[in-house]
């Protein structure tokens, strides 16, 4: 597991640590179920999204990438 260090201004990071104590989970995991609702996917992923969109359109492939980047918006809204 790789590990990141961030910089958060003040209030930011209080209200971070004030929400992982209320739920009573950790910061980590807060940060990645946040990642992961906007969207934040590996190479990998995107392209068996794109993939995916391809066979279920049977569209070329600038269509399906629009079809996945749309998508993936919809999902982080």
């Amino acid at each position: 597991m790789s590990r990141l260090t961030i910089t958060l201004d003040d209030e930011l990071h209080r209200a971070l640590k004030e929400t992982s104590a209320r739920q009573g989970r950790s910061i980590n995991k807060i940060i990645e179920e946040s990642l992961h609702m906007r969207g934040i996917k590996s190479m990998d992923d995107a392209r068996q999204l794109v993939a995916h969109a391809r066979s279920q359109a049977n569209c070329s492939e600038e269509e399906a990438m629009a079809l996945s980047t749309a998508e993936t918006r919809a999902f982080r809204n």
